[in-house]
């Protein structure tokens, strides 16, 4: 049985190898510029294949998502350059520690990167041009849903006599520190975007009583000339 899929496996991977040589040959695709992406996503397969095998392979969602991640990134990077690729790879890691989590319950630590993760695959989607306080402000109400979201989590608990199952408390605070950052950051970063959206009306207004002020002053310089002469 293990010969016959491994029979399949290499005989599938022989005729995928086959066809894309055959496109680049005929200059249908060119396989030169995928090969990086297409080892990365192999590699992340090879791990993802781990995963799924056994509960105790756990730990395989991870480097599985990095690899995923990276040929997410060369890919969307090749096929849409400058368009915020980077965020495939935060994405990609935040899911395989979610993966983590979800395999075994115990592994409650996985939540926190999964969350640092997410929250930086949205920092680096945010458009350009944004204020440094609205990108804190992302980074710091993330960091605060994250262990938010901890507190919420059931994992087994010792008092040192006897084991239970509830809640952590000591998540809520950090919580609670990097949600009022955020908050904060989140007023700067308003109160830029409404200054910066005033502003230009308000220059326009201000020029355009510079100009008449100087319109009026050559007037009256000129009726002084005109009456001295």
């Amino acid at each position: 049985m293990k010969s016959a899929k491994t029979s399949i496996v290499a005989g599938i991977v022989l005729m995928t190898v086959g066809g894309l040589l055959l496109l680049d040959l005929l200059g249908i695709f060119k396989v030169a510029a995928f090969l990086p992406p297409l080892i990365f996503a192999a590699v992340g397969l090879v791990f993802a294949s781990l995963f799924v095998r056994s509960r105790e392979n756990w730990w395989a969602a991870i480097p599985g998502s990095v690899f995923l991640g990276l040929a997410a990134v060369i890919t969307a990077t090749q096929l849409s350059p400058g368009d915020g690729g980077g965020a495939y790879l935060f994405l990609f890691m935040a899911a395989g520690f979610a993966a983590v989590y979800v395999r075994e319950r115990g592994n409650w630590w996985a939540l926190i990167p999964c969350g640092v993760m997410f929250t930086l695959a949205v920092m680096v989607a945010l458009p350009p041009g944004l204020p440094g306080t609205a990108v804190a402000a992302v980074l710091f109400l993330g960091l605060a849903a994250t262990f938010g979201l901890l507190s919420l989590v059931r994992v087994r608990l010792s008092d040192g006599i006897s084991e239970h199952t509830g809640r952590m408390k000591w998540p809520l605070i950090p919580a609670a520190v990097l949600g009022v950052l955020g908050v904060i950051f989140a007023l700067q970063a308003t109160a830029v975007l409404i200054a910066l959206d005033f502003a230009v009306p308000a220059g326009m207004i201000l020029g355009g009583i510079a100009l008449l002020v100087y319109a009026y002053r050559a007037r009256r310089g000129g009726q002084h000339k005109v009456h001295g002469a």
